[in-house]
């Protein structure tokens, strides 16, 4: 989460009072993440979370969110649920921007990942891809193997202002993950954005998922090497091979993987660590100016990026076919 836009007090008077929720009491713009302005909206009705939408949410995009988000809930996914006017609409403007507010979760993200931590996110995941398949709508993955190819060329005539020799170095990966990339692996509804600041607990018991801006359909197994590079490294860079082995086992404990998706995971890991070093390094090269936001570093992804290239096979992961 992050806060590019500035609500003045009128006009959130005017936006709330479309809403069933009473005066406003507080609205606190919070800091973390880097895609859309987020407040934390205190009500006469309680807590909520206001959003408004920039930056890569396409506008035609938010329909889907929204009502992915109203069909997980009532699945028995903890997530957020949208928070309609009174007028029925759960999509409204605020400042110029698509708005909309959604209900609090109770739980804090783990600033610090232990194995549990992983095996609930595995199993929450699974769940999540369960409760998915029952949803109608489909939304093409923006910010996949497609989309790649742009994000590198926005970034390639600088890239080595970051590191030496980086440019080339993904050019090479990329027409290498282009090449080989799985087009046919199980598919449907896919988080694509699960890191540990997306996932709530409460003491050891998952809570909540949040951030379902990512979500769209594409393989079952690329969300699952998502989860792999965002829970699965340490701080200072190495891999936490029994984290890895408690996040897919209790993945497959819910949802049994093919073979041909535990046979893919190097190769999706890679492409993961790709696309999060590529918007990385697009958000490093492109600030901002004034928004209350911290980028995130590219060059961790670049390191995650480097390990998967030496796993031969989904042993290398702790992971038994």
């Amino acid at each position: 989460m992050a806060v590019y836009t500035e609500i003045g007090d009128d006009e959130l008077r005017g936006f709330i009072a479309a809403y069933e929720l009473g005066e406003v009491l507080s609205c606190k713009g919070i800091a973390e993440g880097v895609e859309n302005s987020n407040y934390l909206l205190g009500t006469e009705r309680g807590p909520f979370i206001l959003t408004l939408y920039e930056k890569r949410v396409s506008p035609a995009d938010l329909p889907f969110f929204i009502a992915l988000m109203e069909h997980l809930a009532h699945q028995g996914v903890a997530c957020p649920t949208p928070v309609r006017a009174k007028d029925g609409t759960a999509l409204r403007e605020l400042c110029g921007r698509p708005a909309a507010i959604v209900t609090f979760l109770n739980g804090m993200w783990p600033r610090r990942i232990d194995p549990f931590h992983c095996a609930e996110v595995g199993a929450a995941l699974a769940r999540l891809h369960q409760a998915g398949e029952s949803f109608a709508m489909t939304r093409p993955n923006s910010l996949g193997i497609e989309g790649w190819r742009a994000l590198y060329e926005a970034c390639a005539g600088r890239a080595d202002e970051v590191q030496a020799g980086l440019g080339a170095e993904l050019g090479e990966e990329l027409v290498q993950l282009e090449a080989a990339w799985p087009r046919d692996l199980p598919s449907g509804v896919i988080h694509a954005d699960l890191f540990p600041d997306n996932v709530f607990f409460r003491d050891r018991e998952l809570s909540g998922l949040i951030d379902f801006y990512f979500a769209c359909t594409d393989a079952f197994a690329y969300d699952l090497a998502v989860c792999i590079n965002a829970w699965c490294f340490e701080t200072d860079g190495a891999f936490n091979v029994t984290k890895a082995r408690l996040l897919v086992g209790h993945y497959r404990a819910e949802r049994p993987l093919a073979p041909e998706e535990i046979a893919a995971l190097p190769l999706l890991a890679r492409g993961s660590a790709l696309r999060f070093l590529l918007t990385r390094l697009y958000d490093w090269l492109n600030q901002t100016e004034g928004a209350l936001v911290r980028p995130k570093d590219p060059l961790e992804y670049l390191k995650k990026l480097r390990f998967h290239r030496g796993v031969g096979d989904p042993s290398g992961y702790g992971i038994d076919r």
